[in-house]
């Protein structure tokens, strides 16, 4: 990817070519416990939860711009920026909930893939025996790979998110219905609809994404050859424009991802009775007998497909947070060999993830507790980037405009309220 300032390709093929972090962070937020909360909100709440697509885009949105415009300016990763500029004790706590909550999610997609894998395979291999070698592919893809192939591969991985679309397709929703239900909000003041709309606030604005956004863009401009960060600070007006369509069309695609399997859930499942589903391997293989196997072998390949993305991103973002809140060296572009410390954590991160998925843990519970560690950290986190990026003395003339940094305390308030609720909600007996 390439966002200098000499860079002047017309029309389509050019938005094609700042297609980058912002893509990648959008594609990897579906990941298989993310297709898996989305298909549990269209299967049990059907088309009642359609509107969720639309509210959260501007949120979201708002988030990953300004984490991409932070790091483009400042040439320094988020965790750099926030352990500068804020109190160590609070920015250490919220990085020790990331990477514990990373870990558990990685858990729950390595055991996500491998049960797609296992029903593609018609049960003939087990859940359990596919784990750990995808775990180790993942490993040292990361480990063996150059930067430039990891991000074209990361680039090639989203194209399995169009299963997802495809599965639409093939399902025949109700088209009124579909319209009606996408632009009048829907709400039931029970504990149920209340968790599922938490989750699905928790799984769209996830801490993680925050941090993966940054290090992309500085990953990027090292690339390119800004090697130091002197070289990397300040950025252009033409190289925020090609960052903000990146991210726009990374988090549209993101989006556009998430209405279709909530649709897809509530076209097929919900309507045929199938309220019951948790996971995203449940979601495939009940869709087989209703919408038959296309449609079953397209889900179960956008799950391997995210998943294969996901993982890497999980663990590479814990890496690069806690490796920047410590002040150690190490990128995806550098070699295991010469950084071992970064590649330490990231191991770390994904062994913790392959313990957690073979120990047997239920996944449904191992990403509530995910879900309840990121919406305490994501409100805290969600302040202090809206401080940051209006923070005259670190951003200067890019500090955040009046209509971001309204949308950036909004989606912190937005968050804090989902927050209280998941707690409110876990705590009380249904």
């Amino acid at each position: 990817m390439s966002r200098s300032k000499g860079d002047r390709v017309p029309g389509w093929l050019k938005v094609l070519r700042v297609l980058g972090p912002g893509l990648i962070t959008g594609a990897s937020d579906d990941d298989p416990s993310g297709i898996g909360t989305y298909s549990q909100a269209g299967s049990q709440f059907g088309f009642g939860v359609l509107w969720t697509a639309i509210f959260t885009f501007p949120l979201m949105l708002a988030v990953q711009e300004a984490c991409a415009r932070i790091a483009l300016h400042t040439g320094i990763g988020l965790g750099t920026s926030l352990r500068r500029k804020f109190p160590t004790w609070l920015v250490g706590t919220c990085i020790l909930a990331l990477f514990l909550a990373n870990t558990i999610n990685v858990g729950a997609d390595l055991g996500a893939v491998a049960a797609a894998g296992s029903l593609l395979s018609r049960g003939h291999v087990s859940a359990v025996w596919l784990i750990p070698p995808i775990a180790v592919v993942i490993l040292l893809l990361q480990y063996q790979l150059p930067y430039k192939i990891i991000f074209r591969l990361f680039k090639f991985l989203t194209i399995a998110l169009f299963a997802y679309v495809a599965t639409v397709i093939v399902s025949h929703p109700p088209l009124l219905k579909t319209i009606e239900s996408t632009l009048i909000p829907h709400i039931e003041f029970s504990s149920g609809f209340i968790g599922i709309i938490v989750a699905i606030l928790g799984t769209t604005i996830s801490p993680y994404l925050f941090f993966w956004q940054a290090s992309s863009e500085v990953d990027a401009m090292r690339a390119q050859g800004q090697v130091t960060e002197v070289s990397r600070r300040g950025v252009s007006e033409h190289e925020l424009k090609n960052a903000r369509v990146d991210v726009l069309v990374g988090m549209a695609f993101s989006q556009v991802v998430m209405y279709s399997i909530i649709l897809t859930g509530a076209a097929v499942l919900h309507a045929s009775g199938k309220t019951d589903i948790a996971t995203a391997a449940q979601a495939a293989q009940a869709l087989q007998p209703i919408a038959g196997p296309f449609a079953f072998i397209l889900f179960s390949v956008g799950i391997i497909g995210t998943g294969l993305l996901a993982v890497p991103i999980l663990s590479g973002s814990a890496a690069y947070a806690v490796k920047e809140f410590l002040g150690m060296r190490g990128t995806l572009a550098d070699t295991a060999r010469s950084r071992p410390a970064f590649y330490g954590v990231l191991t770390l991160a994904l062994a913790g993830g392959l313990v957690i998925s073979l120990v047997g843990i239920d996944p449904i519970k191992a990403l509530v507790i995910t879900a309840i560690i990121n919406g305490i950290v994501a409100p805290p986190m969600l302040a202090l980037i809206a401080l940051l990026g209006r923070d005259r003395s670190v951003m200067g003339a890019r500090r955040s405009g009046t209509l971001s940094n309204v949308v950036l305390w909004v989606t912190t308030g937005v968050m804090s309220v989902a927050a209280l609720a998941l707690l409110v909600t876990a705590l009380i007996p249904r």
